[in-house]
């Protein structure tokens, strides 16, 4: 059963929710037969990389916040995170446009990594302050994974992977995903939001025992129904 997952690589809450649908999977007795593909999304494709500007000096001169206010609001999100184990450091996290982000994890997905790809950049972007649209920074990050520098230059310096990432975003529209991160179980189940752990535990059963019956040569994990999130964020 596949699970696509579309998501940007500066949004906190998708780099919450992979953890959460981690979690999930981990308990899930079914787990080697799920696929996980990641699609790309862009909060902001009109966004000018600035490496001199931190996101949360973004975030207040955007929000007309003061960066007292900005790092109060923003601090239930760094709770957030750290309750997955997750490290955010806003005052790192440097405002960068993620079109050449997605096109390296399509890169690194067609030799099968674009998993590790994705939680590559999200570390990258929110623990260690890297600029995410930098092509040395990019290149660096390909090569951790097995991709050769001098590949991923060729291909940062081509337009390779952007129709891919044009076509995820085109899907996304066509699914009515408004908001990221959004959770596609199977093309038939969804989860908006980084949701409670339970709206995870739910909908996966929920979306296996579905998939199970269209399937019968597999065993199911289980009958029980489980919750299911619509676009709108209603659960």
């Amino acid at each position: 059963m596949k699970i696509e997952i579309w998501s940007d690589v500066v949004c906190p809450f998708c780099y919450i929710g992979k953890r959460k649908l981690e979690k999930a999977l981990d308990k899930f007795p079914q787990k080697d037969k799920i696929e996980i593909e990641w699609k790309s999304f862009q909060l902001n494709p009109d966004q000018e990389t600035n490496p001199n500007l931190s996101t949360l000096e973004h975030l207040s001169q955007s929000k007309g916040w003061s960066m007292e206010q900005t790092r109060e609001i923003t601090s239930n999100v760094v709770n957030m995170a750290a309750a997955q184990g997750l490290d955010f450091d806003f005052d790192k996290a440097v405002v960068a446009n993620t079109k050449n982000a997605h096109r390296l994890i399509h890169m690194a997905k067609a030799i099968g990594k674009g998993g590790e790809m994705k939680e590559r950049l999200l570390q990258a972007y929110f623990s260690e302050g890297k600029n995410v649209d930098d092509f040395a920074t990019l290149m660096s990050l390909g090569e951790e994974l097995g991709l050769g520098e001098a590949d991923v230059a060729e291909m940062l310096e081509s337009e390779r992977f952007e129709d891919a990432v044009d076509q995820d975003i085109y899907e996304s529209r066509q699914l009515g995903v408004r908001g990221v991160p959004f959770f596609v179980l199977d093309r038939k189940f969804g989860i908006s939001g980084a949701q409670a752990d339970e709206v995870f535990d739910q909908t996966l059963e929920k979306a296996w025992a579905d998939y199970a019956k269209e399937n019968p040569v597999l065993k199911m994990a289980g009958t029980e129904d489980g919750e299911s999130c619509d676009v709108d964020g209603n659960c």
